[in-house]
């Protein structure tokens, strides 16, 4: 790899001399209650919210693994990026019962829609899986990254740039973070884009590329008896796996319930959904490209996580290069700061203040920037033993998504389109659903030693894909008969929070909160993702 020049540090300083800019900016305004604090006021509008939703699912270590997975033979692996059409579904369903309840965190939902005990348990098990899963992942991908780009020592880079995120995050919350990622998805996306066009014009085009690795190598599509990705169940869990991620988890949403109103969050949905389609282009193509490249001999990496820095240091000219560096650690710092602030909301609004009702609203807004950087310290804790991580265990990480996902899932989308779903049904399903999760997790690792053959080794072992697809469907069978066998719920209390309890006014609201333009976005959106699905057919 180059090491980056004069012109390309001047990129980097001036872009973090903007960014710590609009940190300060936005730190300097109010921040005296929950509601700023947390949400930014609900005053933002569906460009910023869009934005924030794109940079909060993009970072470092997904541009790295994205282009790996072009460069690595994982086509099939694109398909959690042409999610698209489920952020559209965060816009249209799910966000209206949010935006109506009034509530901060999606575990506060469950409560209303559900019982106490089911806001807990999801609020706990939210909390411990961020801070094992998204912020460890990310602080040692990031340091990896941080390190390789600029040249320092891992942890000087991992600790700097987790320290420099917690503090506009600390003392600027969620207002903070909505718009300094606005400002690091333009740079990410600018940066990225420019490396495409200059490698895709650099190997010769896409016509040179198919003819070089084969047609074959662009079907993301994969018979059913495919050991890795078996179509129908890539297809069935990668879509139960996005509802959970971008309609029910506290890191997305929190994005779109800081819009002014259900308009502009859903507006918000529909842009991110725009944005979301970016990473194929943008990611993945680098890696095919450099892919290409190696096998023309001109071009060479160790791992499949190498392309795109390699890429990006050998074609990008003098100061893009820089720009594109910088792109690389706002993907790093925009991850941190949405989990970061995902998970000081979730402690203060759903265990903090059920714990002290009383609290006032200036201690609420203390303790969530004390929950924020206890979150920070134990990122930095969590790096050595990321380090002593073995790869099969880093790539396992990946899968246990398929293990949490369908009783979380589950319980959302039964509770919002089935008005008989009840409490003790909700609760059962998310705690029967963890152990049932777990107990895969450990079988998976331990499956050499038992017996072939047996129950618990076909658990063990069955493809994550195919076992994500079957526990979903056994999640949704528990819920409902466990319902049906028991009491049903209050109307009162679940009134206006399903689609069997709405009002005429909640409707009429609804139906006045979008227009024919939100209508055919959406629809041409969605038309795109399935361009994007036939396009990579192997054909």
């Amino acid at each position: 790899m180059k090491q980056l020049d004069t012109l390309d540090w001047v990129f980097i300083t001036i872009y973090f001399a903007i960014l710590f800019g609009v940190a300060l900016w936005v730190i300097f305004k109010k921040n005296e209650n929950t509601e700023d604090y947390f949400l930014a006021g609900r005053n933002v509008g569906w460009f910023v919210v869009g934005a924030s939703i794109f940079a909060s699912n993009i970072g470092s270590e997904h541009v790295v693994g994205l282009a790996g997975a072009g460069a690595g033979d994982k086509i099939p692996m694109l398909i959690y990026e042409i999610q698209a059409w489920v952020v559209l579904i965060l816009g249209w369903v799910f966000l209206p019962f949010y935006a109506r309840s009034g509530v901060f965190t999606m575990p506060e939902f469950l409560e209303k829609r559900f019982s106490a005990k089911s806001r807990w348990f999801l609020s706990v098990v939210s909390l411990v899986a961020y801070i094992l899963t998204k912020i460890s992942v990310t602080i040692y991908a990031g340091g990896v990254v941080v390190s390789a780009l600029l040249g320092i020592n891992f942890w000087v880079g991992a600790i700097a740039t987790v320290v420099l995120t917690g503090i506009y995050t600390i003392f600027g919350g969620m207002r903070a973070v909505v718009y300094t990622e606005t400002l690091q998805a333009i740079v990410l996306v600018f940066g990225a884009a420019a490396l495409t066009f200059i490698g895709l014009e650099y190997v010769g085009g896409w016509g040179e590329m198919k003819a070089t690795l084969g047609p074959e190598y662009f079907n993301m599509w994969r018979p059913t008896t495919d050991p890795d990705f078996p179509w129908p169940s890539l297809l069935i869990t990668s879509t139960i796996v996005g509802v959970w991620y971008w309609c029910t988890d506290q890191y997305i949403v929190q994005r779109t319930l800081t819009a002014k109103n259900i308009k502009a969050g859903r507006r918000g949905a529909i842009f991110g959904a725009f944005l979301k389609l970016l990473p194929v282009f943008l990611f993945l193509v680098p890696g095919i490209i450099a892919l290409t490249l190696k096998q023309k001999g001109l071009l060479n990496w160790d791992t499949p996580d190498q392309a795109f820095p390699v890429l990006m240091s050998n074609l990008l000219p003098s100061g893009l290069r820089g720009l594109v560096a910088a792109g690389l650690l706002a993907a790093l710092m925009s991850s941190l700061a949405s989990v970061f602030n995902s998970c000081s909301t979730l402690f203060t609004v759903d265990i903090y203040k059920k714990m002290r009702p009383e609290a006032s609203e200036k201690k609420l807004v203390t303790t969530g920037r004390i929950a924020t950087l206890v979150v920070v310290v134990l990122g930095i804790l969590w790096i050595p033993i990321m380090q002593n991580i073995s790869g099969v265990l880093y790539e396992y990480l990946q899968k246990v998504q398929a293990y949490i996902a369908p009783p979380i899932t589950a319980v959302f989308l039964l509770g919002i389109f089935y008005k008989r779903i009840n409490a003790k049904a909700a609760y059962l399903t998310l705690v029967v659903g963890f152990i049932v999760g777990a107990l895969r997790i450990v079988l998976e690792l331990v499956q050499s030693s038992l017996t072939p053959g047996s129950v618990l080794h076909t658990i063990g072992s069955v493809n994550f894909l195919t076992f994500g697809a079957w526990f979903f469907l056994i999640c949704i069978v528990f819920t409902i008969v466990i319902s049906l066998i028991s009491e049903k719920p209050d109307p009162v209390k679940i009134s206006g929070l399903t689609y069997g309890t709405l009002s005429e006014e909640d409707i009429r609201e609804n139906k006045m909160s979008y227009n024919w333009k939100d209508i055919v976005a959406s629809v041409l959106i969605i038309a795109i993702v399935v361009a994007v699905m036939i396009f990579f057919n192997g054909k």
